[in-house]
């Protein structure tokens, strides 16, 4: 009986990973014959799972649309892998740590005492690097309001919020009107949730911090719109504009860049902000551990450095310039016939 319930168990989750299975690939995967699968089929129609017949020569089997179904039921696999994407979202996923960690309790106290151990020997210690920034918690219901408007393509009504989250008042000096937009897309990326959308007064692709949005659901639709250049991940690397903010280091500073701003928002490390200035120039603020750390970072861009600041910042790439000018020295002396050839 308990085998019986466990591929009873396994074969919904079958039927629960695709549209349409058919008889002979059941009993495959199931290791059982079709007679079987045809009994096994009864019994979760008689748990009031609603396993519909398809008829023809591609026919076979899968769960029936717009039914209520019982409560979710994982196998043994599918336990564990939830188990382990509870535990390691909220490194990739900031302000989601409370509610993964509530679910994996929660799915803990239904699962049966050889798993339960297993999980147990699953434990995470997740360690946060130098370069993970922590952004307010997402509200659950701003962030359903957004995947649900990209979804069904209604319009959305935004107002943007403070750094810290909080909602500006129409008297306070960093107050915006709230704005019409489509949004097309929601995207994770480097622990941020970002919504593609398009901007009905201004008649631009905007890339917005889904954090940093208070969105009011209408229920007016939106035809698709073809996204400039057509790769969402190029297009999102490169908005300049995202609402990022510069994250706490102990050291903080910034210079014009002889590059675009497209250019470097893609490679700048996490928690740093770039501002247009024209087509060839851009200003990057960073921070780091260290002047030198952030005079090394804007090192790798290769590119013309001006009007850095503050003064620290100076100082510490004139003293990086020096070290690097004795190596050279040192390696001239070494090596006389230096080259490439």
């Amino acid at each position: 009986m308990a085998s019986t319930s466990r591929r009873a168990l396994r074969l919904l989750s079958l039927l629960g990973s695709r549209r349409q299975w058919p008889l002979r690939e059941l009993a495959a995967r199931l290791g059982v014959s079709e007679r079987t699968v045809r009994r096994d089929i009864e019994t979760l129609r008689r748990l009031d799972y609603p396993v519909t017949t398809v008829h023809g020569p591609d026919g076979g089997y899968r769960l029936g649309a717009g039914t209520t179904l019982p409560p979710l039921l994982f196998d043994d696999d599918q336990a564990l892998a939830v188990a382990v994407a509870l535990q390691t979202a909220p490194s990739t996923v900031f302000g989601q740590a409370d509610d993964a960690a509530r679910a994996l309790a929660a799915l803990e106290q239904v699962m049966p005492a050889p798993l339960r151990a297993a999980m147990e020997a699953l434990r995470l210690t997740r360690l946060q690097n130098y370069w993970e920034f922590s952004a307010p918690p997402i509200d659950s219901t701003a962030l359903t309001a957004v995947g649900a408007a990209v979804h069904r393509r209604h319009v959305l009504v935004t107002e943007t919020l403070r750094a810290d989250g909080s909602r500006p008042e129409p008297r306070d000096d960093d107050f915006l009107p709230a704005r019409r937009i489509e949004p097309h897309h929601l995207v994770v990326w480097a622990g941020r949730w970002y919504l593609v959308a398009y901007d009905l007064a201004d008649q631009e692709w905007r890339v917005c911090r889904v954090d940093r949005l208070h969105p009011r659901p209408t229920t007016r639709r939106f035809t698709a719109r073809e996204l400039p250049g057509g790769d969402l991940a190029q297009f999102v690397m490169s908005s300049h504009d995202r609402g990022d903010t510069t994250a706490a280091w102990p050291c903080t500073g910034s210079a014009r860049l002889a590059l675009p701003a497209g250019v470097v928002a893609r490679w700048a490390p996490g928690g740093s902000v770039v501002e247009h200035l024209d087509g060839e120039h851009c200003r990057l603020t960073l921070g780091a551990w260290s002047w030198a750390g952030i005079a090394g970072i804007l090192a790798t861009f290769d590119a013309e450095l001006t009007d850095l600041r503050p003064r620290e910042l100076v100082q510490a790439c004139r003293r990086l310039a020096h070290r690097w000018a004795v190596i050279g020295e040192a390696g001239d002396s070494d090596n006389p016939a230096h080259g490439c050839g």
